[in-house]
């Protein structure tokens, strides 16, 4: 495609697509819906499945020094005491003085020259340690500020910028006061530091290794959006890479390596990719470097992974607000103890999917029609074959549904679709990604034998049925 087709019109198609082949539907929809609120239908949950198992295989089962997890939702609250979540998890956030609807402070377009430190002042108010709202500075006072709800201004300059937390509270047991809240995590990671003690114990691993869990998140979020780009109910996959101190910076630059790796295994275009060093004013305080990898979604290059050194600051705080020993004894000298240090590799699940989508987007001319084609990785894609009988009549049906159940019992994921002429079904299948197409037509009753047909080549052979679960596994390679 080429770079003036990859704008808000490209977005655009692929929620439309999504929602009309069974990628992404909006959640609750018959009920009007729920912002920013996702479902993912069923091509979506194959897709999202084959990224998942993809990334455990690559970060975890194929490498000695990693170890998994599956960590519960909710977690002691003090947990987030410890972290500094509960204090300082927090968004400057403004409300409009006209149709009230609130937004990041940071987020929201100034007009006047008289701002050019509002950025510093925002940084500032963010790392504040106690959460507390702090005095509008003079120079905003008389500052003219766009509201990106109504986009009026002026008024917006009355409503001083004020923390919003973040985490999303509920309450456990049957009363709802201040000795049941409980949150759902922001985050995956504390569950591997808050377990580092036991998973130590158990996988017997010795510095430098790591603990890897996929799962859901909540935040918040002030200013979601995007379609599945910024929601408030997401998923991660991250890693604790677990190190000596003095080792941090070739490890760092091996994690490097491994995000590029993964990177190139989901199809992104390296020309669309941009790997940021944070600088010392924007980054966690807690880390020491941080690398975002950035990418050039359709509304602007913005955030798709993070890496971040975390030092030992979360086993530390851990180690001190629990009581409990957090340390890696040297086998060979117990006495010699250290809290290891942490390179922390993060994944959305949901970017890596939105990302993915973006990549495989492909529209060409074909017979004079446009031919859309999600030209996925043939590992990701959520059906890999489809069988297409050239008749609905029975003589030819029976014999196509036992060669789709045979690839079904293969482990292949296959679609069985009757409805149509073949050029049409061809084209549905185009447009989910569906790599190899199997037509079963009246020759097959008499050869044993069906025909492929390629999505990317659109070439086609004959191949004998005894031999095709072998064929189109040496395809999909």
């Amino acid at each position: 495609m080429s770079e003036l087709s990859r704008g808000p019109e490209l977005m655009e198609k692929i929620v439309s697509l999504c929602k009309r082949r069974g990628f992404v539907y909006p959640g609750s929809e018959i009920y009007g819906g729920l912002a920013n609120s996702w479902d993912y239908g069923p091509l979506g949950v194959e897709l999202k499945n084959n990224i998942k198992q993809m990334w455990w295989k690559m970060f975890v089962q194929r490498r000695a020094d990693m170890v998994g997890i599956d960590a519960a939702l909710l977690m002691n609250p003090k947990v987030w005491e410890a972290t500094g979540h509960v204090a300082t998890f927090c968004d400057p956030l403004v409300e409009c003085g006209f149709c009230h609807a609130r937004s990041r402070a940071d987020h929201v377009k100034t007009m006047s020259k008289m701002t050019e430190g509002f950025g510093d002042f925002i940084n500032e108010y963010w790392r504040d340690p106690v959460g507390t709202a702090k005095a509008k500075p003079e120079f905003l006072m008389n500052t003219s500020w766009t509201c990106p709800t109504c986009g009026k201004g002026n008024e917006l300059s009355k409503t001083a910028p004020r923390q919003f937390n973040m985490m999303l509270k509920t309450w456990l047991g049957p009363v709802e006061d201040q000795t049941a809240v409980v949150y759902l995590r922001p985050e995956t990671a504390q569950a591997m530091f808050v377990d580092f003690k036991n998973i130590l114990e158990t996988s017997r691993r010795r510095l430098p290794f790591g603990a890897a869990q996929i799962g859901k998140a909540f935040r918040n979020e002030i200013t979601p959006g995007n379609f599945i780009f910024r929601q408030r109910e997401f998923e991660q996959m991250e890693i604790e890479y677990f190190i000596k101190p003095e080792e941090w910076e070739t490890h760092f630059e091996h994690w490097v390596g491994e995000l590029k790796k993964w990177l190139k295994l989901i199809g992104v275009k390296e020309d669309r990719l941009h790997y940021v060093d944070i600088s010392d004013e924007d980054r966690a305080f807690y880390s020491k470097r941080t690398v975002d990898v950035e990418y050039d979604y359709p509304f602007g290059q913005k955030e798709l992974y993070g890496l971040a050194y975390r030092t030992d600051y979360d086993l530390s705080k851990h180690e001190q607000f629990s009581g409990a020993e957090l340390k890696f004894a040297d086998p060979e000298n117990q006495a010699n103890k250290i809290v290891p240090h942490v390179i922390e590799p993060s994944f959305g699940v949901d970017r890596t999917i939105l990302v993915a989508l973006l990549e495989a987007y492909d529209e060409e001319i074909t017979d004079e029609e446009i031919r859309i084609v999600m030209r996925f990785p043939y590992w990701m894609a959520p059906v890999k074959v489809a069988i297409l009988p050239l008749s609905k009549k029975e003589e030819l049906s029976v014999p196509a549904k036992e060669v789709a159940q045979m690839l079904r019992e293969a482990d292949l994921t296959v679609e069985y679709d009757e409805t149509q002429s073949i050029g049409k079904r061809y084209r549905r299948q185009d447009e989910i990604g569906t790599p190899l197409c199997v037509t079963f037509d009246f020759d097959s009753l008499e050869d044993k034998a069906v025909t492929i047909r390629d999505r990317d080549t659109m070439e086609q052979v004959r191949v004998p049925i005894s031999e095709l679960v072998v064929e189109i596994r040496n395809r999909l390679v």
